[in-house]
């Protein structure tokens, strides 16, 4: 890792190791409900569409539209506060689950340069020795 992070870290568990160990892989890896087909995030054992406990990883493609965003110019506690302004976001990811992120990638964050439905791609950002955070950049 080339920079000191000082914000809050994810704590992996059993049901999501396998995210963040292939986000530290960059790559992005969605939970699958074998009974529905239906993709779902954020990763666990249980299916949230029809509560089956048959579930299977399955590699996302990494690409996704822009669902809602803001832009804070306020941190919501002094570790974020060299980040301001920044761009927290839904996103729906092509294999349909929506996902918590931020946009990055677009300078100085301004509401021109984001529109709903815009097309994003996964980008990665190391924060430690064992998790890297998946952020999305415009396509």
């Amino acid at each position: 890792m080339t920079q000191q992070y000082n914000k809050p870290l994810p704590h992996p568990q059993g049901e999501s190791d396998v995210y963040w160990q292939k986000a530290k892989q960059h790559e992005l890896w969605l939970r699958r409900c074998d009974e529905c087909g239906k993709a779902y995030f954020y990763p666990r054992d249980i299916s949230p569409c029809c509560f089956s406990k048959r579930t299977s990883w399955m590699k996302a493609s990494g690409r996704a539209r822009l669902h809602t965003f803001a832009i804070a110019h306020r941190a919501p506690t002094p570790e974020f506060a060299a980040d301001v302004p920044y761009v927290p976001a839904i996103v729906d990811l092509e294999e349909g689950p929506r996902m918590a992120t931020n946009i990055v990638g677009i300078g100085e964050p301004t509401p021109e340069k984001l529109r709903i439905g815009m097309p994003l791609v996964v980008t990665f950002e190391d924060v430690s020795d064992t998790i890297a955070l998946p952020k999305f950049r415009p396509a």
